[in-house]
């Protein structure tokens, strides 16, 4: 680190996404606070026979308009389709102008859980009935999870900085915590990160079914993701991508940009505890909120709003209500406690992004999200969910929880930017 990484500030200015709830923040959010869910029936295979069959599928979506042609678009997998649409997103939601910057200054962390799942299915099936001759050559760079991450950076020029990130479900706050401390130490004026996923294919299906891990609650898509309810059965996967545009103080002020927040602390610990099961005092991700806070100078009792990372597994949640005592103490209960995954369902590596495009909006409008389906709170789950409906609330100060496969455990705070 050099001498100034204290001194240089880090705010975010551009926005973007694609979910099951909408293909932009705007979408997304207003159908957040109006407590949609975009959680249904598969409907992009046969689901017959599947042990789970609703998921959160992104529908109606083209991707065109962020590549450069339809033929780069068939050359790249569905999350890199997400990836670089949520990048796009957010480089036109920043107002950054490409040709004014130097490029050589501007990053990409765009992270995935699995990558390319829909390719190495298909191109499995090629393999096995037509033979080794008929594999695409485009398959390796189809399905490597870094595909996402460095074609955006193609497309714009971007020469800075670029890596993905690849830690499950903590993915995306992985690459935006990463990307924070890129440009605090300055070796970035610009970076885009966040987290791409496209795992509803019968082997995503499948594969997660198979480790009990998801909800069966097939007859009622609507209400299969219970975040913090006594009746969850497990989660819902959910798919698109997550971009947020995160900018050196000086640079997004010299150019007018409008500022969505500050990004003040990031957290990364692991529980070293289990493959899957995080640890059930909290105390890994609890250690991970405290290096947050560490770097943000602030006192647990100045957060205002958790955008839980809650998946509706009934052990993930307790743990995570047992990290939040850990830190805050008494302040637990002041807190406003919310999970979105009931409405966008859990989009695994691309989950901490819409999660944080959220946390921005929250803030932006001073509401903060609810959580939809807790029909019947866990005793366990003792703290202000904010069940339903949406609230007003004063939030000069957010935390974002994502968890992992592997005991990753990754955490972002941002604040009300002031100058």
């Amino acid at each position: 680190m050099g001498s100034n990484w204290s001194d240089r500030r880090v705010v975010v200015t551009g926005l973007g996404c694609v979910s099951s709830l909408g293909h932009d923040p705007d979408t997304v959010w207003k159908n957040v606070l109006a407590g949609q869910c975009g959680i249904d029936r598969v409907a992009n295979f046969d689901i017959t026979g599947y042990d789970c069959q609703i998921a959160a599928e992104v529908r109606d979506f083209d991707p065109v308009p962020a590549f450069p042609s339809a033929k780069e678009v068939r050359r790249t997998d569905r999350f890199t389709h997400f990836g670089v649409y949520a990048g796009w997103g957010a480089l036109k939601d920043s107002g950054l102008d490409l040709g004014t910057v130097n490029l050589d200054e501007v990053g990409v962390f765009i992270g995935s859980g699995i990558g390319g799942l829909q390719t190495t299915e298909e191109q499995h099936k090629v393999l096995l009935a037509k033979g080794p001759g008929r594999v695409s050559p485009f398959m390796i760079p189809m399905l490597i999870l870094n595909m996402a991450s460095g074609m955006f950076a193609l497309y714009n020029r971007m020469r800075g900085p670029n890596l993905a990130t690849c830690s499950a479900c903590a993915t995306s706050n992985h690459a935006i915590g990463e990307a924070w401390a890129t440009i605090k130490r300055g070796d970035a004026a610009v970076m885009f990160a966040g987290g791409t996923e496209a795992t509803i294919v019968p082997l995503g299906m499948s594969g997660f079914a198979a480790m009990r891990a998801m909800s069966t609650r097939n007859d009622d898509p609507k209400h299969s993701s219970r975040p913090f309810d006594r009746d969850r059965d497990g989660f819902v996967m959910g798919e698109g991508g997550a971009v947020l545009v995160l900018e050196e103080l000086g640079h997004a002020l010299r150019r007018g940009a409008r500022i969505y927040c500050e990004i003040v602390g990031y957290g990364n610990t692991c529980d070293a505890n289990h493959m899957t099961a995080p640890d059930p005092e909290g105390s890994g991700a609890a250690r991970a909120i405290q290096m947050g806070l560490r770097h943000a100078g602030m006192r647990p009792d100045q957060i205002d709003y958790v955008n839980a990372h809650a998946t509706s597994t009934p052990v993930g949640d307790v743990c995570e209500v047992n990290a939040i005592k850990r830190v805050f103490g008494d302040h637990a209960r002041r807190l406003a406690v919310s999970s979105t995954k009931g409405a966008t369902g859990h989009m695994l590596g691309a989950a901490g992004g819409i999660e944080s495009v959220i946390c921005c909006k929250a803030m932006q409008d001073q509401v903060v999200p609810p959580t939809i389906n807790i029909d019947n709170p866990d005793p366990q789950c003792d703290l202000d969910l904010v069940p339903h409906t949406p609230r007003g609330h004063r939030i000069d100060a957010f935390l974002n929880n994502s968890f992992g496969f592997g005991g990753h455990n990754s955490i972002i705070i941002g604040k009300r930017f002031v100058g």
